[in-house]
């Protein structure tokens, strides 16, 4: 492929647009010139007035940081994170919980080829079945940890994602989730959940705070993610290296085949 070389004057006006971006940071201090910098992004990758309001909004998410500096749990063993997590918990309620919504379990792994226990096992890990779906605002932690220089190129579509779901009236400035800006039942990060959201109820909203819709989406993003009907997912099975999709912890991964199976017995 061959290189190009830039005329003169591009090259300074390429040289100086790239002078003129706010950086990201690690502290407050500057986070307001970054918003208004990544406005201009966010407008060229779509968002509309609404998206841009919510982004002008949006506030340094101090906590979410603190949250992002310090975490410890995937450091543990598998027993101990099973043990802290409530495992024993998460498989008996989720036994009784497939036992009074068979239909709707049925339902969603005759469309998606999802079995009911790791769907389950999700649901529990991940908000204890919507008990807590998270005290930080959506779009001001995501925002935030977009502006943050640890991992801004991760965060950056989320960020966008966010942003457009607000323009689509799926979440507000004040909607609240996880501490790293997931959402709902399932704590979708918000590029993922503009990307396969489902209308399960088909009331026209994809609303992630609706059980349906949130667990209708997860099933729908691991069988976009390669998961494959009527294949395992254990260790060395088929489809256990689909929940690494969903979180890249180990022993999250090992805790949800665990669970989805004992669910299922």
């Amino acid at each position: 492929m061959r290189a190009f070389a830039l005329p003169a004057f591009a090259l300074s006006l390429a040289l100086t647009t790239a002078a003129q971006a706010a950086p990201c940071g690690n502290t407050a201090a500057g986070f307001d010139s970054w918003k208004a910098d990544f406005a201009k992004h966010a407008r060229r990758a779509g968002v509309k007035p609404a998206g841009l309001q919510a982004l002008a909004q949006a506030q340094y998410a101090s906590r979410t940081i603190a949250a992002d500096r310090n975490q410890k749990s995937f450091r543990y063993s598998l027993d101990k994170f099973m043990q802290i997590r409530g495992a024993a918990t998460i498989v008996a309620q989720g036994r009784k919980r497939k036992a009074r919504n068979p239909d709707f379990y049925a339902a969603l792994e005759r469309k998606y080829g999802v079995p009911a226990g790791v769907l389950i096992a999700i649901h529990g890990m991940e908000t204890a079945f919507g008990n807590f779906m998270g005290d930080s605002k959506v779009v001001s932690a995501i925002v935030t940890l977009t502006y943050d220089c640890r991992r801004s190129d991760f965060f950056e579509p989320h960020a966008l994602g966010a942003l457009k779901l607000v323009d689509q009236g799926a979440i507000t400035s004040a909607t609240l989730g996880a501490k790293h800006g997931e959402l709902g039942h399932t704590q979708f990060l918000p590029g993922n959940a503009l990307q396969y959201g489902v209308d399960w109820d088909g009331d026209g909203q994809v609303n992630f705070y609706d059980m349906g819709d949130a667990l209708a989406s997860t099933a729908r993003y691991l069988q976009k993610n390669g998961w494959k009907r009527g294949k395992g997912y254990q260790e060395g099975q088929r489809n256990y290296r689909v929940l690494k999709q969903w979180n890249a912890a180990t022993v999250y991964q090992q805790s949800l085949a665990i669970m989805g199976q004992q669910i299922d017995q």
